[in-house]
């Protein structure tokens, strides 16, 4: 019994003879070497009805193909004596081919049939050149002819003729016109489940969603470097592996110069311009297999072309390059011990100028595990149509489009604002491919794009250091003015205060203008210098004030407060201020700033979840806070578990709920020595 839901009778209605029912395709999966596009291929135009009847007769058609042409593993000898005994004879393969230099002839290699030295024309190579470049499923003409001898070396098996496949021709406007048919919501349900997905089932939220989404992004932006590291069996390389036939998974320490830019010999460009993805699949492992590729990578990463010696011009291509890879520690202990590119493979993992050409970092650990119920039974697009689709939308951009919504914020330099460009425009166009979408569409997809390539900088930051410094990504509503901050998840648990020890450098603090909070997070790095000041993230004149003030108070009392070796001579402070909540910061912030500032020379981390109110004036006096309980209240609930505050806000104490107190400590301090007494994480 077929039972078929909304989405489904309205894909039937609209599209019917472009999909085909999700869970057919797994019943029919062979063996593992059969990809879904392959078994798609066959059953779409028999089986994309609800009519019992004509599945099952579809079905029936496509199991006797299989059968008789699909060439598993273990039976390649009995293809091959089928091919001989027949004469000529149609399987089902994968064939690539590779060029005997020495004699200047191709050979086909057929993967399952274990065909080793098929002869092959040259026409038939240059009509389908990407045989040479990791092979195609094809359904294939093999003759056999005991005369076909190459010296004294019998090759009996002949390629006559090759079916890919793929969709001979395509037309994307049936797409394109009933886009208006379904919701946002339907259509992102539509596109899971052509990926196989059931986007119903538990444990898919909207997040996990747009982050499986995303892995089709490569698809359909050219040259979109992406990467995802996160625990097994979260589907990395599906997508690449199953969904298309227009991507190539490399595997681990395969990735060659003459396989992927350029043969030395012939000219002949690699993978970056015969195919639309590059997966390099287990990228934990080796990825390259010569140091030399490592530049040009870099170089077709930045610009989507190369120069190679010998090869003449520079050389295009427009592939997506996609690392994947496992991270088997819990993501918490890799940020307080490493960073995230960590797991990549040593030639690149602390390589920031090619780790700086990333555009998405997917963050991995946040996919589900997938069980049986989180595939599909239900209709879905046929993949050799929905990656047809894909491929095709290529061909558009909306590059520019938030552009007229919204300004990229200060922090945002030309390689950070490129790649969310490109993100914004490929989310549009898998979710709006009629081009017809509204700001806040552009608004949901800037903030995935943000924090995707921010994720990118901060692993730099903790790599490379200053020249990374701009991390505190933010965009500007064209029409309001407001600026808004996109944090990343895992920086903060569920609370936008950490409550693992605070990094050296790192605390919170809480600013009120009498009537607007706003949480504040100060980080401060020192670098070897001569004692210079810089303050970066904040435009109040009162606040540079306050910080300022701080720095002059540690420098004029340095020999108490500092010992020679840590002398404010010895080094440069940058302070970085950033608005979590709220959007305008007002003064009080300096004793956050002067724990901030001495942490951060001596390099000692600051209690879990610490944030800290009050001045210190350049005199030493503690100066109280205003709108103390307010303050306090909101710090706890965005996760402070301690807040020192001045002495002489100790008779308000009583004023603040039970509740606060419950879950935050409030210790007082009457000088910088309490201060640091109280704030320092005893080890």
């Amino acid at each position: 019994m077929i039972i078929l839901d909304d989405l489904d009778n309205k894909l039937l209605e609209h599209f019917r003879g472009f999909v085909v029912k999700k869970d057919l395709v797994r019943s029919l999966k062979v063996g593992a070497n059969v990809p879904v596009f392959v078994l798609e291929y066959l059953i779409a135009n028999s089986c994309s009805t609800d009519d019992e009847e004509k599945i099952r007769q579809g079905m029936d058609n496509v199991k006797n193909i299989l059968s008789k042409h699909y060439v598993n593993p273990e039976e390649s000898n009995l293809i091959q004596s089928r091919i001989r005994e027949k004469g000529t004879y149609k399987i089902i393969d994968k064939i690539s081919v590779k060029l005997d230099t020495k004699k200047d002839v191709y050979w086909a290699q057929l993967q399952n049939s274990n065909i080793r030295d098929g002869v092959i024309s040259d026409a038939m190579v240059s009509a389908h050149d990407k045989m040479l470049m990791g092979g195609i499923w094809a359904i294939i003409d093999v003759e056999y002819d005991a005369y076909s001898k190459e010296g004294a070396v019998l090759h009996p098996f002949l390629i006559r003729d090759i079916k890919p496949i793929q969709l001979s021709s395509f037309d994307n406007s049936k797409l394109i016109s009933n886009r208006k048919e379904f919701s946002k919501k339907e259509w992102l349900n539509l596109l899971l489940r052509s990926c196989g997905y059931e986007p119903e089932s538990e444990g898919m939220t909207q997040r996990v969603k747009m982050l499986l989404l995303s892995r089709l992004l490569p698809m359909v932006e050219a040259n979109f470097n992406f990467v995802e590291l996160g625990p097994r069996s979260t589907g990395k390389s599906f997508v690449f592996k199953e969904l298309t036939p227009y991507a190539v998974l490399i595997s681990g320490g395969q990735g060659t110069i003459a396989k992927l830019f350029v043969h030395g010999s012939t000219g002949k460009v690699g993978a970056v311009g015969q195919w639309d993805a590059i997966c390099f699949d287990e990228a934990t492992d080796k990825i390259f297999k010569e140091r030399d590729a490592v530049p040009l990578m870099k170089d077709y990463m930045e610009s989507g072309s190369f120069s190679r010696a010998g090869a003449g011009s520079e050389i295009t291509g427009v592939a997506s390059i996609i690392l994947n890879g496992n991270i088997n520690q819990p993501i918490e202990t890799i940020l307080q011990t490493s960073h995230l590119f960590s797991a990549l493979s040593d030639e690149v993992n602390n390589d920031t100028a090619f780790l700086d050409r990333i555009h998405f970092y997917l963050p991995g650990w946040e996919m589900i595990k997938f069980s049986p119920s989180n595939f599909t039974n239900n209709f879905g697009f046929s993949t050799d149509y929905f990656s047809e689709c894909l491929k095709s939308f290529r061909k558009s951009t909306y590059t520019d489009s938030l552009e007229e919504y919204f300004t990229l914020g200060s922090h945002l330099k030309q390689r950070d604002t490129k790649p969310v460009k490109k993100t914004v425009s490929g989310f549009i166009k898998l979710m709006h491919p009629d081009g017809i979408f509204t700001k806040a569409d552009v608004k949901e997809y800037l903030e995935l794009a943000i924090e995707m390539r921010r994720r990118v900088k901060e692993q730099l930051k903790k790599i490379g250091g200053m020249e990374f410094w701009d991390t505190n990504f933010s965009y500007i509503d064209k029409e309001t003015q407001d600026e808004y901050y996109v944090g990343l998840p895992e920086e903060k648990g569920s609370h936008l205060i950490e409550n693992t020890p605070l990094q050296p450098g790192v605390c919170y603090t809480s600013t009120s203008d009498g009537e607007n909070l706003a949480l504040v997070r100060i980080e401060v790095v020192t670098t070897p210098g001569s004692g210079k000041l810089n303050i970066t993230g904040v435009s109040n004149n009162q606040v540079k004030e306050n910080i300022k003030n701080t720095f002059q108070y540690i420098k004029a009392n340095e020999k108490t407060i500092l010992n020679e070796e840590h002398s404010l001579k010895n080094f440069d402070i940058t302070v970085q201020v950033t608005t979590l909540l709220g959007s305008n910061i007002s003064s009080g912030i300096g004793s956050a700033v002067y724990i901030s500032i001495i942490s951060s020379i001596y390099k000692k981390s600051l209690k879990p979840g610490l944030a800290v109110l009050g001045n210190i004036s350049v005199g030493g006096a503690v100066e109280r806070a205003i709108n103390f309980t307010d303050k306090i209240t909101m710090l706890s609930d965005n996760g402070a578990k301690t807040v020192i505050v001045p002495m002489d806000n100790l008779n308000e104490l009583a004023n603040v709920p039970a509740s606060v107190l419950g879950n935050t400590d409030v210790p007082f301090y009457s000088n910088n020595q309490m201060l640091m007494q109280k704030g320092i994480l005893i080890d």
